[in-house]
């Protein structure tokens, strides 16, 4: 499963009870909640800090997960900036349909893009709680993961010398590509599922045309609208899977975005430079279990959900939460239960949010489809959200999430 010994450059050796690998927000959740009950960590790093401080990703937070972060003393900055979103608007056969999910629920997102989520989040760690973290760091390798002596070994980007950690846990928190999804055993089992289509996402210099997230369900593909800031607007157009970004000149762009988000009662878009242009093959996938050995996965290095329905950062902040907790009991309590059901507990909430994708993905994508029937049946879909009250009350409790980060 792991290498059973260290690199063998001579490397110099410390000590934390935990080593997380990776500055996202599900790693540095989990330091922060660790570093507050006076639980030494170390944070491991491959990029610098001023890349995870300015990388972009999305944005919208539901409210348990807010309300998680507040409980722990890390969301003033989110909300006292972030956007509060109570609506959504669906464009198809040429209208607009507003969806108030603030009047069915009593519940409403919030809107805070990841890179300043992470930047609070890594000063509050680093120059607040004097967590220890190392940026930039090199060739990671774990150790020892199914033993009761796991340890890390990297390279520092400052030294250039290999150091060693011994540790009772690792916490992967470094995505789809790090390196503690390189080390997973055989019995570990991930499902996939692939969409077929892609999204080309834009961002671009413009102020948001609507105070909402909008939805464009037209047989020329998918198209979504969702405000970043003041000046700065993120679009989506669907493409296919693999597309050249070069194909999208900013012409192509927008008059695309113009149809597809066109509404007989609203004004054409505001339209302005794109600052971003790159194409996502949407996919999600699923690792279980969650944990192997001493090693415990967390978010997307445990699962992905493409930004279909926006749940991905939601997803990795529950496994924070609960990884987090989890730990600080055991170490400090002696009490491993919040460990032994880490998985399960997780799991059940990251299912209930890959359904929901494929769901929407259907509702997205079927009038593009080509298919008659799936269109025919999409269509019959939206109506029944602005007719029936019950399918309203199902989809605003999914599109918002569980209630609560248990």
């Amino acid at each position: 499963m792991t290498d059973t010994s260290p690199h063998p450059n001579s490397p110099s050796e410390q000590r934390f009870p935990v080593v997380i690998v990776g500055a996202g927000p599900a790693g540095l959740t989990i330091g922060n909640i660790l570093r507050a009950a006076s639980v030494d960590c170390l944070v491991l790093e491959v990029e610098s800090r001023e890349f995870i401080e300015q990388r972009p990703r999305a944005g919208v937070l539901e409210e348990w997960a807010v309300r998680g972060l507040e409980q722990r003393g890390l969301a003033d900055n989110l909300l006292e900036r972030a956007q509060l979103h109570t609506e959504c608007e669906f464009r198809f056969d040429g209208a607009r349909h507003r969806f108030s999910y603030l009047e069915l629920t009593g519940h409403h997102h919030f809107v805070y893009p990841q890179p300043l989520l992470v930047t609070d989040l890594v000063r509050e760690y680093a120059d607040v709680r004097g967590g220890e973290i190392r940026f930039g760091v090199r060739d990671v390798h774990l150790h020892g993961l199914d033993s009761d002596r796991p340890a890390v070994s990297y390279v520092d980007a400052e030294t250039g010398r290999r150091e060693l950690v011994h540790c009772e846990f690792v916490a992967g928190c470094d995505g789809a590509r790090g390196v503690t999804r390189t080390v997973l055993p055989q019995h570990a089992r991930i499902a996939r599922h692939d969409y077929g289509i892609g999204w080309l996402a834009l961002l671009a210099e413009a102020p948001p045309s609507s105070d909402c997230v909008v939805f464009g369900i037209h047989p020329a593909g998918f198209a979504g609208h969702m405000a970043r800031s003041p000046e700065v607007t993120r679009y989506y157009l669907e493409c296919p899977p693999g597309d050249d970004p070069e194909n999208w000149s900013h012409e192509r762009v927008w008059a695309e975005l113009q149809e597809r988000l066109g509404a007989a009662d609203r004004p054409p878009l505001t339209e302005g430079r794109l600052i971003e242009k790159r194409v996502l093959d949407m996919h999600n996938y699923v690792v279980e279990p969650m944990v192997f050995g001493r090693l415990f996965l967390a978010g997307d290095a445990a699962h992905l959900t493409a930004p279909i329905a926006a749940k991905g950062m939601n997803l990795a902040l529950h496994d924070a939460f609960l990884l987090g907790d989890g730990l600080v009991d055991c170490l400090t309590k002696g009490e491993p239960a919040g460990l032994s059901g880490y998985s399960d507990a997780c799991l059940g909430r990251v299912w209930d949010y890959q359904e929901f994708s494929q769901w929407l993905s259907d509702v997205y994508h079927g009038t593009s489809s080509g298919d008659a029937y799936r269109a025919g049946t999409t269509l019959a879909r939206l109506r029944r959200l602005f007719e029936s009250p019950a399918a309203a009350a199902a989809f605003a409790e999914q599109y918002l999430g569980k209630s609560s980060a248990s």
